[in-house]
């Protein structure tokens, strides 16, 4: 019944989807209430699966205008499946364990997946109009599913090697005095993540020893 009504929800809304996010406000309310990551992986992965649902139902039957809307939901799609990826990393710098999520998410994109290439095995008439996008979510779906799939372990060290490039790159475009400048910013939140709590408040004195 849920999925029913948001299918219903969506279609309402695609003329005025032309600037849209690829979550609708509701979803992405949901994404900003969920911190821990487990629990965002989750929640993505339900709505690819929302999004596969409506896919399902345009190809059910050809119909005048359908195209704009199967394009439409791929490109969706494969955000979410972007964000995914992106959700996983994040928590992986951090040192979080997100083993739960990522179960959850290679168990819905193997069923995915398989239903996309269902799609790609079916052309029809309109093919030509989402045809790109159809394929880029195959391939982004195999992907982030052998993601999924990966050694925690070796992905850890992965995102911590692309992450040290990345940086390496973004150093070397700098000027020598944006360098510096990086230099004594990054030395002093080291600093400050250094000093010990208090519970004095602020512009509090330490007394003297009596």
């Amino acid at each position: 019944m849920k999925i029913v009504l948001f299918t219903v929800l969506l279609i309402a809304a695609w003329p005025a989807a032309a600037q849209r996010d690829f979550l609708t406000a509701d979803e992405a309310d949901q994404i900003r209430e969920a911190q821990d990551p487990n629990l965002r992986l989750k929640l993505y992965a339900g709505f690819a699966r929302q999004r596969v649902e409506l896919l399902r139902q345009l190809f059910a039957k050809e119909k005048a205008g359908r195209s704009a809307m199967i394009h439409d939901t791929l490109e969706d799609y494969t955000e979410i499946i972007d964000a995914i990826d992106t959700v996983v990393d994040d928590a992986l710098k951090r040192k979080a364990d997100v083993a739960l999520g990522l179960q959850a998410v290679a168990e819905t994109e193997k069923q995915l997946l398989e239903t996309l290439k269902q799609f790609q095995a079916k052309p029809a008439k309109d093919l030509a109009r989402y045809e790109f996008a159809l394929s880029n979510a195959v391939d982004t779906t195999q992907e982030s599913l052998e993601l999924s799939l990966q050694d925690l372990g070796t992905r850890s060290t992965a995102v911590a090697a692309r992450e040290q490039r990345e940086r390496q790159e973004r150093e070397a475009a700098m000027s020598t005095k944006e360098l510096e400048e990086k230099r004594v910013q990054e030395k002093k939140e080291t600093e400050q993540k250094k000093k010990v709590p208090t519970l004095r408040r602020k512009g509090e004195v330490v007394p003297p020893p009596k």
